[in-house]
């Protein structure tokens, strides 16, 4: 009984109750397909169950709880979910063989999500009773929204950062706070950092990121080869990072590179000739200026032959970057737009219930939904809240790490810094990769990443109160 009156305990009682009212208890919600289930059906053979559905109600208007079973590896995204997803695919198979139910994939984030919890509270309440309950409540209210609890019942990769990004600085924090980390936990630790690079392409740059914090941890004083561990682990996310960059599917890439070109730097461009000599490309694709890829109208088609020579043979993610390090104010433009997008959790344009509910197309949950749509709704969606929010943080962060006199303070700083780096990194990479193109959803990490420094500020709030007030 003492156990369950422990902070992390009862936190993590509530947090499954949540995620079972939420995800398991009838009606069923989910998040409908846009399109990009297809590429993890393919590779974990899945299909849709109803073969005879119409694109309507198949596609962005209803969810799905039922897939029906498919051979595996009938075509290859590469992903850490695929783990996570042929996990309950397979259990699922030997079981329940008629269909795949989705909710058994949630149950798999929900765990995930527990864990994080319950590591968080346990090792960042600094011994107060209070504190504790206070920031785990904060975390159920904010990471349990059903904003980011309807992800889970769908084929979507955005769970899969979320969870892992939340372990890995579970994970991460409390290796700092151990006086002699151990390099089994460096090692989970590892995983975690693993799963959340590879769980989309457009992570990479974090795995990068995160290469520097192995070095900095290698500085710690820990249990056995710890050093030479955290080496290894720095220069193998490093290559892993760049691998899956290098590696990322040609489709894909076109795809990438016509939204961040057309829908992106030309989207309302003052000078659309100007920009594409600037990029090197021809001005007969002018016209194409402000189409996006899964447009059928375009005056070239996306796949036209001729496309190939005169675009995605000319033009790359470096010649982007370049042409914004010199036109720094379109680069602005397209931030502003951003963050205007910036502060939806959800994507409002994808249903939540499937068909058989009778509900509207389109029709989404606001049970439990109060932070996603206080964010939504009131949280200033301009690029000067924004500055103004990371000066505050990086400001508190830059604080803590130069009054931290250990070098295990310094880390945590360190880590909580990139916490930081994460949500700039998550803000740039889809303007830079992806143009405007559902800005809103690709900004998905950003909004992760932003939602953790709240939380963390305010758990930070949390421990000077409890050291000042001797709260216990």
């Amino acid at each position: 009984m003492k156990r369950l009156n422990k902070p992390e305990n009862m936190i993590l009682v509530l947090g499954l109750g949540i995620i079972i009212y939420l995800l398991f208890v009838r009606p069923f919600i989910g998040v409908a397909d846009n399109g990009d289930f297809l590429r993890m059906m393919s590779t974990t053979g899945l299909n849709y169950y109803d073969a005879a559905e119409s694109y309507a109600d198949r596609f962005f208007n209803f969810s799905h709880s039922r897939f029906s079973y498919e051979n595996l590896f009938k075509g290859f995204y590469p992903s850490s979910q695929i783990i996570l997803v042929l996990i309950p695919r397979l259990i699922g198979g030997v079981f329940h063989g008629s269909y795949f139910d989705i909710r058994l994939l949630g149950a798999v984030y929900g765990l995930l999500l527990l864990g994080a919890t319950w590591l968080l509270v346990k090792h960042n309440a600094r011994g107060s009773y209070i504190a504790g309950l206070l920031l785990g409540g904060a975390i159920l209210f904010v990471f349990y929204d059903i904003g980011y609890l309807a992800y889970f019942n769908s084929l979507f990769g955005e769970p899969v950062s979320m969870v892992f990004m939340l372990l890995t600085f579970a994970i991460g924090l409390r290796l700092t706070r151990m006086d002699r980390p151990t390099t089994k936990g460096l090692t989970v630790f590892f995983i975690a950092v693993l799963f959340l690079t590879c769980s989309k392409i457009q992570n990479a740059p974090i795995g990068i990121a995160f290469a520097l914090i192995f070095l900095r941890f290698a500085a710690l004083q820990g249990e056995g080869n710890w050093r030479k561990l955290a080496l290894r682990f720095s220069a193998a996310i490093f290559l892993i990072s760049i691998l899956l960059y290098v590696t990322a599917p040609v489709d894909l890439k076109h795809i990438n590179l016509y939204q961040t070109v057309f829908f992106g730097i030309l989207n309302e461009s003052p000078d659309v000739k100007g920009d594409l000599q600037d990029l090197g490309l021809p001005e007969r694709l002018a016209v194409l200026a402000g189409t996006n890829y899964f447009q059928t109208d375009t005056a070239i088609k996306q796949d036209d032959p001729t496309l190939q020579a005169d675009f995605y043979d000319q033009v790359s993610h470096k010649d982007v970057l370049f042409f914004y390090l010199k036109n720094p104010g379109r680069l602005i433009d397209n931030m502003k737009y951003a963050a205007n997008n910036s502060m939806s959790i959800r994507p409002y344009y994808l249903g939540n219930y499937e068909k058989g509910e009778n509900k509207p197309e389109g029709s989404l949950s606001y049970t439990y939904s109060v932070w996603s749509q206080f964010k939504n709704n009131h949280v200033p969606h301009t690029l000067g809240f924004l500055l103004v929010f990371y000066g505050v943080y990086f400001a508190g962060a830059l604080f803590q790490y130069f009054r931290s006199r250990d070098i295990r303070g310094k880390v945590t700083g360190e880590l909580m810094m990139l916490l930081g780096l994460i949500g700039i990194f998550s803000f740039l990479v889809p303007i830079l990769g992806d143009g405007r193109a559902d800005i809103g959803k690709h900004l998905f990490m950003f909004n992760v990443s932003f939602d953790m420094m709240v939380v963390t500020m305010f758990g930070w709030v949390l421990y000077k109160l409890a050291g000042t007030l001797n709260l216990d």
